[in-house]
């Protein structure tokens, strides 16, 4: 099997496609007698996918173009507010549909993960800050990074060490991380593995919090705060730890992270989960196809058609 947009586009829609015909519930509710929509939703699940991995923040000029190129994949997409509608309505069914995907990969079973997060900035001028629908949620916060603060919101993540999301969350920009991961853990799918390591940064302290996730089956690998002990395992840290940047890197530099444009909490909530999907769907189709690194979006992320925009 290749390993190109084309051959993705397809195994990700037959899969969504079985997926959600077998799990009905997970689709909106629809009245058995009226207008059928005239795009099945794995089709919109896959064309939000697209739309991540050939980095169009804009849905209207992504609609454009998939009708200009994509004719033979998509007969039918609806206008931009139809798309906007109905993608923001499959929110979950988008959450369902990752799952499904990492969970296929057996991946997430690896007996390390790695834990941090990064900013989701929402606006920059003061009168968006206020005028802003995302106001209350969304919050001044200090990216130590990039030495800069941002106004928006923050993304939780819990990754294998191959960059498949085992977790996330999405949250206020001051949240406190500690528990945030907590809640993380607490909402999976599955029971924690036992022996699971979690590598984190030195946010993740505190005798209370390595109390709970020790009762939880996990042992922490963090760096020592200032005036603490050296702990154990430090030596591995650095190169293990450079794994979680450069997942972030991935999501920001090449699925857009940051120019998600969302104006709404529903809105930037979908556009998150349309590159945490992404992601998934790339290292999942990697996978099934033989291709290392299972992370590398090169086959997808460089704009293989020829752009009418």
């Amino acid at each position: 099997m290749d390993n190109d947009l084309d051959t993705l586009a397809t195994a990700l829609y037959a899969s969504t496609d079985d997926f959600l015909k077998a799990c009905p519930w997970l689709v909106p509710w629809r009245p058995r007698v009226g207008i059928r929509p005239r795009i099945t939703d794995a089709e919109l699940v896959t064309a939000a996918v697209l739309q991540a991995l050939l980095g169009h923040g804009s849905e209207r000029r992504w609609l454009r173009r998939a009708a200009a190129e994509l004719a033979g994949w998509f007969p039918y997409l609806p206008a931009q507010s139809g798309y906007n509608k109905r993608l923001r309505r499959l929110a979950g069914t988008l959450q369902a549909v990752l799952a499904h995907l990492a969970e296929d990969t057996g991946l997430w079973a690896d007996d390390v993960w790695v834990a941090d997060s990064t900013p989701v900035e929402c606006g920059r001028s003061r009168e968006t800050v206020h005028r802003s629908e995302l106001a209350g949620w969304a919050e001044y916060g200090y990216c130590a990074s990039h030495s800069r603060w941002f106004w928006g919101l923050r993304l939780h993540l819990l990754c294998t060490l191959q960059g498949l999301p085992v977790g996330y969350a999405l949250t206020g920009a001051t949240a406190n991380e500690r528990e945030v991961l907590t809640g993380i853990l607490d909402s999976l799918p599955h029971p924690v593995p036992a022996g699971q390591t979690v590598i984190a940064d030195r946010n993740y302290y505190g005798q209370d919090f390595e109390a709970c996730l020790a009762g939880a089956g996990l042992s922490l690998l963090r760096p020592a705060r200032q005036g603490e002990e050296p702990r154990p395992g430090q030596e591995f840290f650095k190169p293990l730890r450079q794994v979680i940047e450069s997942i972030n890197a991935t999501l920001k530099s090449q699925l857009d992270l940051e120019a998600h444009g969302g104006r709404t909490a529903a809105g930037v909530t979908v556009r998150v989960l349309q590159r945490l999907l992404a992601l998934t769907a790339a290292i999942w189709h990697n996978l099934n196809t033989g291709h290392y690194p299972l992370r590398s979006l090169t086959p997808y992320d460089h704009r293989p058609l020829e752009s009418t925009v």
